[in-house]
């Protein structure tokens, strides 16, 4: 199984000891949220130059306060500097943070996206581009071309840009969205999309909150308190809401290893094609409960 886990630490050397650690231990990825270390990009190319197969990608990092052309270029000059390919996952966040963080509109978050993506994939495949849209002019007589391929992924939730995600990208990296919603909603959606466009089947990556733990009410708990806020963020109520659940805590895989095992099973068997845990820890032994969770993902990992 495609299995990965959240990049980070508290310090540079611990980031590169994690992702040492999670390549010997068979897990095919690790996911960077947008604030490790500031900049994700300083922990991959770290984590990059001390591995050698590890997928390094980004979940996400925000579309909104960079142009789609500097994004290329960063993330062209990260691959260069690994010396193999890194995984780009773009996602244009949440109202509240793009208009009372930076004062940027929100009204039109489709159509940016699309012309971002478009941007961003035409230039990272080496080609050129002229776009004139409503917010964004481009005109570049060639692409980047880095030296490895740099995927891009779509933070796509809604029917909108998990089109965009298909036509124009190399598939979805999900939160919060269960099997029944990558089910019913996300595969059917993307899959159409990237065949009508002649692309190759694309990717989803379903990240979700997992930990192993025999009482599976406390552990549901836990996820409650410590996922709460996905809750009540339009794009995640909604994606909670097509899968039939009722919030963070009901969508997070927990229970015994038995129940882990037959939950994560059922994500590939719904669409998935990578699981990125998100392991967080339950009761008193924080680092006990973590090395369980972690223990049960490795075994799923290599299987």
């Amino acid at each position: 199984m495609r299995i990965g886990l959240s990049g980070g630490g508290a310090t540079v050397d611990r980031m590169i000891d994690q992702a040492v650690r999670a390549e010997n231990d068979g897990f095919t990825s690790l996911w960077y949220a947008g604030a490790i270390g500031g900049d994700p990009l300083v922990a991959m190319a770290a984590a990059g130059r001390a591995t050698q197969t590890l997928e390094l990608g980004t979940s996400v990092v925000q579309t909104y306060p960079c142009h789609p052309v500097l994004q290329a270029q960063r993330f062209a000059a990260l691959a260069n500097a690994v010396g193999r390919s890194v995984t780009l996952g773009i996602g244009p966040s949440h109202r509240p943070v793009i208009e009372n963080m930076y004062g940027l509109s929100y009204d039109h978050v489709g159509r940016h996206t699309e012309e971002y993506v478009t941007i961003l994939s035409a230039l990272l495949a080496g080609e050129g581009i002229n776009l004139k849209g409503e917010d964004f002019q481009v005109q570049i007589g060639s692409g980047l071309k880095p030296d490895a391929p740099v995927p891009v992924l779509v933070a796509a939730l809604a029917p909108r840009l998990l089109r965009v995600a298909g036509e124009k990208a190399d598939g979805v990296i999900l939160w919060m969205a269960n099997g029944k919603a990558v089910e019913t909603h996300i595969a059917p959606r993307l899959r159409k999309a990237a065949a009508g466009a002649g692309r190759a089947e694309p990717r989803i990556v379903v990240g979700l909150p997992v930990a192993v733990h025999d009482d599976e009410a406390e552990g549901r708990q836990a996820a409650s308190e410590q996922f709460a806020g996905y809750g009540v963020l339009p794009n995640y109520r909604r994606i909670l809401d097509i899968g039939g659940a009722p919030g963070p805590a009901d969508a997070a895989i927990v229970g015994n290893e038995s129940s882990v095992r037959a939950q994560i099973e059922g994500l590939f068997s719904a669409g998935a094609t990578d699981v990125w845990a998100a392991v967080f820890p339950v009761g008193t032994d924080r680092a006990g409960s973590r090395d369980r969770t972690r223990a049960l993902l490795a075994q799923l990992a290599q299987a």
